[in-house]
């Protein structure tokens, strides 16, 4: 008996550990947000059966990255968002705009949205994605300083509240918002019509 156990301790710390990027979370059904993945974190990421991500930083994606990206057949997005505070808030919201229209298209899902700590871009992404979702702005805030934690940011917030998702509107011609199931909180946003021309998007 006492053999028996052993044997199976043995094999259970042979399991590999799948290990989360930090600040890791489902923001929807097959949209995800996190801080940076290393390496350690490859096994817990094919756990998702990811499509695309999108990364928010202007740095170079590291070659361990872009390699496992290739080995897993998954779209970079890349819109290099600076770090600051005091980032251009015209280009801020361009580059937010050009990653919602990403996010959105349920071609691209399951989708992992990502900067350095998942925080500051990640969280004003998301911030607008919940705005177009229709969410009070206290939630929207809520959800922001509860991964944002100590770090929040006043002029990511007031960002996110000045955001105008009419203007995005504008640009999705083809495209209708349309919930799954009444009551549902796994809402999808999908193509009227899978046959009309693809939006040109970035590519590692």
């Amino acid at each position: 008996m006492a053999m028996m156990i052993v044997e199976v301790e043995s094999a259970h710390e042979n399991d590999p550990v799948l290990l989360p990027p930090p600040n890791f979370a489902m923001v929807e059904d097959c949209i995800f947000r996190s801080g940076f993945p290393t390496p350690s974190n490859f096994p817990f990421l094919q756990t998702l059966n990811l499509r695309s991500i999108i990364y928010l930083c202007p740095e170079p994606y590291p070659h361990e990255n872009l390699d496992f990206l290739r080995s897993q057949n998954i779209r970079l997005f890349q819109f290099g968002i600076e770090g600051k505070t005091d980032v251009s808030m015209p280009i801020l919201k361009d580059s937010i705009m050009d990653a919602l229209k990403v996010l959105i298209d349920v071609r691209n899902h399951p989708v992992l949205i990502h900067c350095k700590r998942g925080k500051h871009r990640t969280g004003c992404l998301v911030g607008c994605l919940r705005k177009l979702q229709n969410w009070c702005l206290s939630s929207v805030f809520e959800e922001y300083q509860l991964f944002a934690g100590v770090k929040s940011r006043t002029t990511d917030l007031s960002f996110i509240e000045k955001f105008d998702i009419l203007s995005l509107s504008q640009c999705l011609y083809s495209i209708i918002y349309q919930y799954h199931g009444y009551g549902s909180k796994k809402r999808r946003l999908l193509y009227k019509d899978e046959n009309l021309q693809k939006p040109r998007l970035t590519s590692f």
